[in-house]
């Protein structure tokens, strides 16, 4: 889905420009099965081969995916973000998001408590840093960009909270015994970096409160033209085949009140249309019914008067 910057009409501000140059949709087993099973009933040639649109939904985790390419409909001015998006993910599960060690992150091997990392506290006796499931489960999928002949480059710093960066994560923790276990997770990190240098981990630990979310992965520091063809080129690393889940790549710009969000325009309609329809109800009961006036002789300064 593709939306276009709109210029200033009688004062109106301009909104954010989103580009969803690429989608790609993982399905479980269970949904390839049924795939499977209409396309025999159907007397397909090649039910198990890979065709069509089952050609993305069947690469193997770890494969280098076909070049995908769009059209950019409109203007796009930079700083243009990149998202990736996933669906059907609980990052707020009550487990997974008490699944790490705050004073670890901060202080790294200094600070031993670390049981509410559980099961994922140590290795081979060894600890790990950082421990838990949220670190174990980053996202590691990676994205290559182009237009035309020439690479877009693709800044990654400063796309975490600098507030997480300086009081969250320790200058000098490195990752220990990360990813070494028999069952390996998401990505690893540079054991020669420290977390908070490691913003692809910060930004993934702050988790997010709904099952669809996105989470920034870098900004691109270029302007890109009407019917500019953008190239990507991603590795697909991250398995969410698992629990069918969905991955997305959005592009989007932002003005100056922030990025585009259609939630908080629709709740804020809702809202005051149901405030205003509440406030006629209760005038027109009052009309109806009014609230009779108490009499004024009881009052303290009447009482007053007529005993003198």
């Amino acid at each position: 889905m593709v939306g276009g910057r709109r210029k200033k009409r009688g004062g109106a501000t301009k909104v954010e420009t989103r580009c969803q140059i690429w989608r790609e949709e993982e399905s479980g087993l269970r949904q390839r099965g049924r795939r499977k099973g209409r396309c025999r009933e159907e007397g397909g040639g090649n039910c198990d081969g890979d065709g069509g649109e089952a050609v993305s939904m069947k690469k193997k985790i770890g494969e280098e995916d076909d070049v995908m390419k769009r059209k950019v409909p409109k203007s796009m001015r930079a700083p243009i973000y990149i998202y990736y998006q996933l669906d059907n993910y609980y990052q707020n599960h009550r487990r997974y998001v008490k699944s790490r060690n705050d004073k670890q992150l901060l202080h790294g091997l200094g600070d031993n408590s670390t049981s509410s990392c559980k099961p994922l506290e140590s290795s081979g006796d060894l600890p790990i840093v950082p421990c838990g499931l949220i670190a174990w489960s980053v996202f590691n999928d990676t994205f290559k960009f182009s237009s035309g002949s020439s690479e877009l480059k693709v800044n990654r710093k400063n796309i975490a909270w600098k507030s997480d960066r300086n009081h969250k994560f320790g200058k000098d923790v490195y990752p220990f015994n990360f990813q070494n276990g028999p069952l390996i997770g998401g990505g690893k990190l540079d054991p020669n970096t420290p977390l908070s240098d490691q913003e692809d981990l910060i930004v993934w630990m702050r988790t997010a409160a709904l099952p669809s979310f996105r989470k920034l992965y870098g900004r691109i520091e270029e302007d890109l033209d009407a019917d500019d063809v953008i190239v990507v080129q991603l590795m697909n690393n991250y398995n969410a085949y698992s629990f069918g889940g969905k991955k997305k790549l959005v592009l989007s710009t932002s003005s100056w009140l922030g990025g585009k969000n259609d939630f908080f325009g629709v709740a804020s309609l809702f809202i005051g249309t149901f405030c205003m329809l509440i406030s006629i109800v209760f005038l027109l009961l009052h009309v109806k019914n009014p609230r009779p006036y108490g009499d004024a002789m009881y009052t303290s300064w009447n009482k007053k008067s007529s005993s003198s």
